[in-house]
């Protein structure tokens, strides 16, 4: 493989603003790989709400500028650092940081790449990590699903709820696919076949409750927070759980403890990458079983759009504007 160029292009994060205005496409040193450490040519890098959040600093995490943002990619090993061991290079690999994914190369940690499966493309590959670990980690690490439980999935055409629409069918879930748009629910049900879908404009409570025959819902996979929170309240099951996964609505929603305790219904965070960190063990398990799945084709992610790295604006407006079915993907 030929060694890469002594400069890249890459996506930068020079001022932190609203609309994006902090960010531009550089020319920048090509990074090369310390111990441990593997440089990968980017074939494809998803588009995370976080990196949205990122360049405003608005997220958890807050890198000090200038930084690249982008959370997981899709590419091929150019070089090895000292001591790396299981990759080649010219390998097609998958993996994750926290940063560095909008770019032309970015240097992982060895550890967070895994061979990417054949039956992924490099944007499909790209489109996968973040989504389907989120989904995992909070369908089966913090709800306990049970199959032929009822799942509620707000935000549904998002990456990480498209994800928990596909993961959930996958485990026997019953799943309700909801979203504001008609047009985003017909592309769910092509993609998906959810059990049934739910339109959110003008509220979702008595739809809800009619379709699980009075019940409510079991599980509550909520991306969106806002007034969806507040309603999902009122149309879950006694012994659900509400899953907080993110605030994409803007208002992070507050509850009367007397609420849970009433409906004896749980409140659960869901924080996947954390909790990876906190818990190491159950963290390599999570990974391996969402990969083991991609391999097998059980599960698979749906990518809206591949765009060049010089238009990466068009990508993040998809994702921030609520236009995608899936994921957006960036591809330098």
């Amino acid at each position: 493989m030929t060694a890469p160029a002594p400069t890249m292009r890459a996506l930068v994060v020079e001022a932190l603003a609203p609309d994006f205005a902090g960010c531009a496409v550089r020319d920048v040193p090509t990074p090369s790989p310390g111990p441990g450490e593997a440089l990968v040519r980017v074939r494809a890098a998803s588009v995370n709400f976080p990196d949205l959040l990122m360049t405003r600093g608005e997220y958890q995490l807050k890198p000090p500028l200038p930084f690249t943002p982008g959370l997981d990619l899709a590419g091929e090993v150019v070089a090895l650092g000292e001591g790396v061991t299981g990759l080649s290079v010219g390998q097609a690999v998958v993996g994750g940081a926290r940063l560095g994914g909008f770019a032309e190369y970015a240097v992982l940690s060895a550890e967070a790449l895994r061979p990417k499966p054949d039956r992924l493309s490099f944007a499909e590959g790209a489109a996968y990590g973040a989504a389907y670990l989120s989904a995992y980690v909070a369908l089966v690490r913090r709800a306990r699903l049970e199959p032929g439980e009822w799942v509620l999935v707000h935000g549904a055409a998002g990456g990480v709820g498209l994800a928990a629409v596909d993961l959930a069918k996958a485990l026997g879930a019953r799943v309700i696919a909801a979203s504001a748009s008609d047009d985003k629910l017909a592309r769910i049900q092509a993609l998906y076949a959810p059990d049934a879908v739910v339109n959110v404009t003008g509220g979702f409570r008595e739809q809800v409750k009619a379709i699980t025959g009075g019940r409510g819902a079991d599980v509550i996979y909520d991306p969106v927070g806002g007034d969806v929170f507040d309603e999902s309240v009122r149309c879950i099951a006694f012994d659900g759980r509400l899953l907080v996964i993110g605030f994409t609505s803007g208002r992070i929603p507050t509850i009367s403890a007397n609420m849970p305790l009433i409906k004896g219904f749980s409140v659960v965070g869901v924080r996947a990458g954390e909790y990876g960190r906190q818990f190491p063990e159950r963290g390599r398990e999570n990974t391996e079983a969402v990969w083991k799945m991609a391999n097998e084709g059980v599960i698979r992610p749906h990518v809206h759009a591949e765009v060049p790295l010089e238009r990466w604006r068009e990508a993040f407006e998809l994702l921030s504007q609520r236009k995608v079915v899936g994921k957006a993907v960036i591809v330098p």
